[in-house]
């Protein structure tokens, strides 16, 4: 496995790795629609340099993973592993590389708004949760508000 930039035409391939690995926890149809605007890779993170691929030796795709930086507190607005490489070591590598290039931008804290389902990865990697936050998608839903130390 190996991490690198994502390239700028890879925009919808990565965004459709993001759906599939979400659609992973069994969500529906109608939650998956309603949330896909949010799972989208940009060409403006690309272009900027914020977002990474985890990938084998032969090219093909393990996860994602986009930061945004933020003054102190940068975020981790995206990060994602295709189901096949569940546990192979493609999140955490890439978890760790987010840390890095935030640190690397000055940042003190690494923020993170994560799915449920995938907090205890988090917690596992040393993210401690603050609070829960209200969707921006889903009234009357709470996500879990992370952070980890840089």
């Amino acid at each position: 496995m190996r991490l690198r930039p994502a390239r700028p035409d890879e925009e919808e391939a990565l965004s459709r790795l993001c759906l599939k690995s979400k659609a992973y926890w069994g969500y529906d149809a109608a939650f998956m629609a309603a949330v896909s605007p949010y799972l989208k890779v940009t060409s403006q993170a690309i272009e900027a340099g914020f977002t990474t691929v985890a990938e084998t030796g032969e090219g093909t795709l393990l996860g994602v993973c986009q930061i945004e930086p933020g003054g102190e507190h940068g975020s981790l607005d995206l990060l994602f592993v295709a189901p096949e490489a569940i546990g192979t070591g493609a999140g955490r590598a890439l978890f760790e590389h987010a840390k890095q290039q935030l640190r690397a931008k000055g940042e003190t804290v690494m923020t993170i708004l994560s799915d449920p389902y995938a907090e205890p990865a988090y917690l596992h990697m040393g993210a401690k949760r603050v609070e829960m936050r209200p969707s921006d998608v889903f009234e009357g839903r709470k996500l879990p508000w992370l952070e980890v130390a840089l």
